[in-house]
């Protein structure tokens, strides 16, 4: 499960997200920060990733994946995206990953890990690899002995290491033993550096990540938080069948509540939503975090929140069709058969994300009238790209959303962040005031389908 404390912390917590003791020494440690150019949140200047070939995280399709996100009600759409076809540079290799963001400053942790992690990952992949060979060619010069006094040569994290259950050697390819390694440092330096970096206050907003390296039929899952991987196969019957990949971490599950509690945090429900589980602070009804693990929200690091990933593996069949990587806006309102049957049904690949979700904004209003839509994401990659897709490179739908500036630019956002530390509850119904809103937006669109059909008769019986 990984360790419930933060070993990065440098100061102890307050006892108020808003206390100006904190302030005051984030300020500090923060300051040693500013005149450093090797974080790797200074990438950009070296190479835009917006640039990238085979690098996608607006709405749009290629021949392998489609892709789109919608904003909801609750406001700033806090959701993110990437597929990233010939990851670090490997044929046949592609990585796809869904955020979802929460708390003041949630869309703007979301985008950060969205561009950051997949790097990350692909570095620590490579020094592993790396290490490995260094590892065996020393192996087979000393048979077996690293060095005069058994220390190794190469230094590797003893608690990630040692999360590696050894007799999964001999039951996953060598493959998933590299990658779950890397997919652990990875999270791990990610979540480091949200803690230290001056941009972004993360101290009660964070984001979830749901994850997939694959290369050729090989498939490495790493999830942190509520968003789910989904994959569509085939029975003998030859019946399209849903088989979820991840495990949604969130509080009310026996072994994520345990840890929490040794920690001091606790885990209850709200009485007006008892079907959700939070986790708050020990002495304060606060945050209220509806996961278990995520990126950033460091006022509860301490107190059982963690961002180890949960990491899995599979070996892709040719009966394996396609993977739904989406948000919990997809998976509150549709079951995984209903997401299956819905990016099966959909004529042509490259709107199959946008189907999805514009499908699961309808079963928001009419499930949850009272309640405000919320944000979706979508990733579908799709398993057998060699038949006709339908989907070209680079296609993007005419009534895509149009791309912002942080969006083009990788996340550079130019926000206030003056704005509250403190993560409040997320207000999820609507008022009376909205939901008229929302009908009279949905009757104005009926309206003008109508003028539009009155207009082409007239100009058919014009033509006549």
């Amino acid at each position: 499960m990984g360790s419930c404390l933060s070993a990065e912390s440098r100061s102890p917590l307050p006892d108020s997200p808003s206390s100006p003791a904190w302030g005051v020494r984030r300020r500090k440690s923060t300051k040693k920060k500013m005149g450093s150019r090797n974080s790797s949140f200074d990438y950009r200047r070296e190479e835009p990733l917006h640039r990238i070939p085979g690098r996608m995280f607006l709405n749009g399709s290629s021949e392998v994946a489609s892709l789109f996100t919608q904003q909801g009600k609750k406001g700033t759409n806090q959701d993110a995206m990437i597929v990233w076809e010939n990851f670090g540079s490997r044929t046949d290799t592609v990585f796809c990953g869904v955020f979802d963001g929460h708390g003041p400053f949630g869309h703007m942790v979301a985008k950060r890990v969205r561009d950051s992690l997949p790097l990350k990952l692909s570095a620590n992949w490579e020094v592993t690899i790396t290490n490995e060979e260094v590892l065996k060619e020393i192996s087979l010069n000393t048979s077996g002995s690293l060095n005069s006094d058994g220390t190794p040569f190469v230094s590797v994290d003893e608690d990630f290491r040692a999360s590696i259950d050894i007799e999964e050697t001999d039951k996953h390819p060598e493959i998933f033993q590299t990658l779950k390694e890397s997919f652990l440092k990875a999270f791990k330096i990610m979540d480091r550096e949200l803690r230290t970096q001056p941009s972004i206050d993360c101290f009660c907003s964070g984001t979830t990540a749901v994850t997939l390296v694959k290369q050729g039929r090989d498939l490495i899952i790493g999830n942190v938080g509520d968003s789910r991987a989904v994959l569509c196969t085939r029975d003998k019957d030859d019946t399209l069948i849903a088989i979820q990949l991840t495990v949604d971490l969130k509080p009310n599950l026996p072994a994520e509540a345990e840890r929490i509690r040794k920690c001091r945090g606790r885990v209850f429900a709200l009485q007006d939503e008892p079907e959700v589980s939070r986790v708050w602070l020990p002495n304060n009804d606060s945050p209220g975090l509806a996961m278990a693990r995520a990126f950033g929200d460091f006022c509860l690091k301490d107190f059982g929140l963690i961002s180890v990933p949960d990491i899995s593996f599979r070996r892709l069949t040719e009966k394996d069709e396609f993977i739904v990587l989406a948000t919990d806006g997809i998976w509150d309102v549709l079951s995984n058969k209903e997401v299956v049957d819905i990016v099966a049904s959909t004529p042509a690949r490259s709107s199959a994300a946008r189907a999805l979700v514009e499908t699961a904004v309808r079963a928001w209003r009419q499930k949850y009238p009272t309640s405000k839509v919320d944000d979706c994401a979508v990733v579908c990659l799709f398993l057998d790209s060699d038949s006709n897709s339908g989907s070209t490179a680079a296609n993007n739908w005419s009534g895509e959303q149009p791309a912002t500036t942080d969006e083009v630019n990788g996340g550079t956002e130019q926000e206030d962040l003056s704005g509250k530390t403190c993560l409040v509850r997320s207000g999820t119904a609507r008022t009376g005031e909205e939901i008229l809103q929302d009908e009279e937006e949905e009757e104005e669109e009926e309206e003008e389908g109508r003028r539009k059909k009155k207009k082409q008769v007239k100009r058919t019986v014009q033509r006549k």
